[in-house]
């Protein structure tokens, strides 16, 4: 079964010139793939804005500087492009699309794969990703309940395999296992 999934790319930030043109917070690894012209995103306006459309549609995207700059259809002058200020956008994607890069995923293709160490021992499941400016940490359920949080880094993750369903994580105490003294702790605790 294959189903699509929505993920936010971008934010509208501030207009750029007079012709609706915007600045964009962009929130995807492959802006070019994600704001191509002809792309259609899903709007979705900031709490307690006047109505806007649900729908826009990318007719220019270009860099400036660091700066994404893009126009939409449906932003024809300033005035438009400012209203659409801190407007979210959506794409959706395939649930068997992958990213361009083969070392890059997507959070779906992460989630539910079993995390085991060096040794092949299971430590837990990924619940998720957090996404940080300066690195991504996998969310993972320990084995014992706990919720630990790894840098995604190969140091850290030297594998995933998403086709035997595993991500590899170099253990330490503290890390996904718990210190040994924190188990030595609890068996105390149990035995009291």
């Amino acid at each position: 079964m294959s189903e699509d999934i929505e993920v936010v790319v971008g934010r509208i930030g501030k207009p750029h010139g007079i012709r609706g043109e915007v600045t964009l917070d962009v929130r995807t690894d492959e802006p070019e793939r994600r704001f191509a012209p002809g792309t259609t995103l899903r709007a979705e306006a900031p709490a307690g804005a006047d109505r806007r459309p649900s729908t826009l549609t990318v007719a220019r995207a270009r860099w400036h500087q660091s700066t994404l700059l893009v126009t939409f259809e449906e932003l024809g002058d300033r005035n438009a492009a400012e209203a659409a200020r801190g407007t979210v956008l959506h794409a959706t994607i395939g649930h068997d699309e992958v990213p361009d890069d083969p070392d890059e995923y997507y959070d779906h293709q992460l989630v539910g794969l079993d995390v085991v160490d060096l040794d092949g021992t299971h430590l837990g499941t990924v619940k998720g990703l957090v996404h940080g400016s300066a690195q991504d940490l996998l969310s993972v359920r320990a084995d014992d309940g706990r919720d630990a949080l790894v840098p995604f880094v190969a140091a850290l993750v030297p594998e995933v395999d998403l086709d035997a369903g595993r991500v590899v994580v170099a253990d330490r105490p503290g890390l996904v296992s718990p210190f040994p003294e924190d188990v030595a702790d609890g068996a105390a605790e149990d035995g009291a």
